[in-house]
């Protein structure tokens, strides 16, 4: 253990303080206050503390964005902070968490095998209106080689039509070809988080990626307001 801390050592990154230095909660303080004790305890006790560090802050909207310009890699975004607001300890109400990327639940209505063979190629996504109607809306061919065996069976087991009650895939498009017309409808009953770019023209412009599976998600809860308005910009995870 101590060979791997020395070769990998961990940096503590403080970024609140819950109590001061005489024992007195914070927790009731608002964030603008406890930012000030934070910084005044940081000057006193963590300057000769390599491994402790006080995170950044600013108010500064322009500087906000430089942070957020250059977030990759070990960061994947900023922390936005109500400073009016008191610690809300289990919650996330007095922040926000902007991330570079875009994700939505989508529910899979179908699939299409793979070129010339009989493992699934891409898994065909699909997203609730008001009226309740599933409107095709692109797909996700991002999971591992190894897995679409499992998937296969997993989907071949779930064929049922219609799959899509609404817009469904194979419609006419400058990109159609006559096996984008072949797919396997499914029962909409497989919720799958998928990362992607871009949404216009009510579908992603390319191919998304797969997050996670989400078992814990009512198809019905997958609807189209995830992805309006969110052209081309970052979006705010609550």
């Amino acid at each position: 253990m101590q060979k791997l801390a020395a070769a990998h050592p961990a940096t503590l990154i403080v970024f609140d303080l819950l109590e001061n230095d005489a024992g007195k909660s914070l927790l009731k303080v608002p964030l603008r206050e406890r930012r000030t004790t934070l910084e005044k305890f940081a000057g006193k006790n963590l300057k000769s503390v390599a491994a402790v560090k006080l995170s950044p802050a600013t108010t500064s909207l322009v500087q906000a964005r430089k942070w957020f310009e250059k977030a990759g890699g070990n960061l994947d975004g900023v922390m936005a902070k109500r400073v009016d607001l008191p610690y809300a300890s289990g919650e996330r109400t007095a922040m926000v968490k902007v991330k570079n990327i875009r994700t939505a639940d989508c529910v899979v209505g179908g699939f299409r095998y793979a070129s010339g063979s009989k493992l699934i190629g891409s898994l065909l996504l699909g997203l609730h209106d008001d009226a309740g109607l599933l409107h095709h809306v692109g797909f996700t061919s991002a999971f591992k080689t190894a897995d679409r065996r499992a998937l296969t069976k997993k989907f071949e087991a779930l064929r049922k039509r219609p799959g899509f009650t609404g817009n469904a895939p194979g419609g006419p498009s400058r990109w159609s070809t006559e096996r984008s017309g072949e797919w396997e409808p499914v029962a909409p009953k497989v919720v799958v988080e998928v990362a992607y770019d871009h949404f216009t023209g009510e579908r992603f412009r390319h191919g998304t990626k797969i997050v996670r599976w989400r078992n814990d998600k009512a198809p019905k809860q997958c609807t189209l307001d995830q992805v309006a308005h969110r052209e081309g910009r970052a979006i705010a995870l609550l």
